[in-house]
C-alpha cells in the first residue's frame, strides 16, 4: 500500500521525496528533487518545482506553483491561485537559472488567495497575508500584511485573528485565550 495518494492525473516525477499521508490532486506535477512533508495536501493544478522543501501539513489550493528556491515551514497555508517568483528582473532571452532568490515561508503562516510574493523577502511565522496582496518587502512574525504593494495593518495570533495592542502591550486571543506581548515593533506569544 502506497504512503500517500497520487490522483492518476497527476505527475510526480522520480526522485521526489514524499510523507506519509500527502494527497497530490488532479493535474499537478510534483518534480525531481523536491520535498514535501507528511500529511500535506496538494491541490489541483499545482506545481511542486525541484529544490522546494515543504514542512508537514502544508496546505497548497489550486492553481499554485511552487517555484525553486522556495521553503515553507510546518502548517503553511497557500491560498487559490496564489504566486511565487524566483527571479526580480526576468527576461526570456537571458537564463538566470543560477541567480534565483530564496523565499521562506515560517511555520503556520497563511497567504491568501491571489496574492504574490516577490522573491527573496520572507514571511515570518504565523503572519496573514490578504488576498490579493502584493509582498515587496520582508513580513513579521504574526504580521497582517494586505494591499498592493502590502503593508501592515497590524497583528494576529496563531489561531489567525487580529489582535488588540491599542490600550497595552498584551493582547489576548479570543478563540484560544492565548496571550501575546508587543513589544519593539515586534509580537512574540507568552502564553
Amino acid at each position: 500500500m502506497d504512503k500517500y495518494f497520487v490522483h492518476e492525473t497527476a505527475i510526480v516525477d522520480q526522485g521526489a521525496d514524499i510523507g506519509e499521508g500527502v494527497k497530490i490532486w488532479h493535474f499537478s506535477h510534483i518534480m525531481s528533487n523536491c520535498k514535501i512533508g507528511e500529511g500535506c495536501n496538494i491541490g489541483q493544478n499545482v506545481v511542486i518545482s525541484s529544490g522546494v522543501q515543504l514542512g508537514r501539513n502544508v496546505k497548497i489550493q489550486n492553481n499554485v506553483s511552487v517555484y525553486e528556491g522556495v521553503s515553507c515551514d510546518d502548517d503553511v497555508f497557500l491560498g487559490p491561485s496564489m504566486v511565487f517568483t524566483n527571479v526580480t528582473n526576468p527576461r526570456s532571452a537571458i537564463n538566470r537559472r543560477g541567480q534565483y532568490l530564496t523565499t521562506h515561508v515560517g511555520k503556520g503562516a497563511s497567504i491568501g488567495a491571489n496574492a504574490t510574493i516577490v522573491c527573496g523577502h520572507d514571511i515570518g511565522k504565523y503572519a496573514f497575508i490578504g488576498a490579493g496582496a502584493v509582498v515587496t518587502k520582508t513580513v513579521k512574525e504574526y504580521a497582517l500584511v494586505v494591499g498592493n504593494p502590502a503593508r501592515q495593518l497590524g497583528w494576529v495570533s496563531e489561531y489567525g485573528h487580529r489582535l488588540d495592542f491599542k490600550e497595552t502591550s498584551i493582547a489576548i486571543c479570543h478563540e484560544s485565550g492565548q496571550e501575546y506581548k508587543l513589544e519593539n515593533d515586534s509580537v512574540t506569544r507568552i502564553k
